[in-house]
């Protein structure tokens, strides 16, 4: 199974390919989609749309994993976020990829093994599980990684199943 795991944003949204087969995973390809700053919202929408649109054509995923949206203060980026989310979303609906959402404890409690691992934990593990050469950069990219690799070890799984009820 072909996964591709995205960290959603609207400046920079993490993206993530890995390959998943009985238990082994690999990575194929990993990075971010970054949009100019002090660009009209709706070009940012669109440039998020277009080049997910690239490695989606290029990588070809089974299914895409997505990390839930996570409110702190900043309710104006928030709504931005989630304005960016809702094309992921659609885009990835669109050429009929099979969704799973996982909130951010899910992931670090599938990745590290604690839910309230630190994001150094978690960069860590995705580079040491993978044996990447580094870790990826920047923290979007590697929180994409670390999405796809929860859907992997869950989407199979009655948890899986429970928290992805599509």
């Amino acid at each position: 199974m072909i996964i591709l795991g995205i960290d959603p944003g609207f400046a920079i949204v993490g993206w993530a390919v890995i390959e998943s087969h009985r238990g082994n995973t690999r990575p194929v390809a990993y990075g971010a989609i970054r949009t100019p700053a002090h660009t009209l919202l709706e070009s940012r929408l669109a440039m998020i749309e277009s080049d997910l649109c690239e490695i989606i054509d290029k990588y070809k995923p089974d299914e895409m994993a997505i990390e839930e949206l996570f409110f702190n203060t900043n309710i104006t980026t928030g709504i931005a976020v989630a304005e960016a989310r809702g094309v992921i979303l659609c885009t990835a609906y669109k050429r009929n990829i099979k969704i799973s959402e996982y909130t951010p404890l899910q992931v670090k409690q599938a990745v590290v093994g604690y839910g309230k691992a630190e994001k150094h934990q978690v960069i860590a593990m995705v580079t040491s599980i993978l044996k990447l050469p580094g870790p990826p950069k920047p923290d979007d990219t590697a929180d994409a990684v670390a999405i796809a690799l929860c859907h992997a070890q869950c989407a199979g799984s009655a948890m899986g199943k429970y928290f992805n009820k599509r």
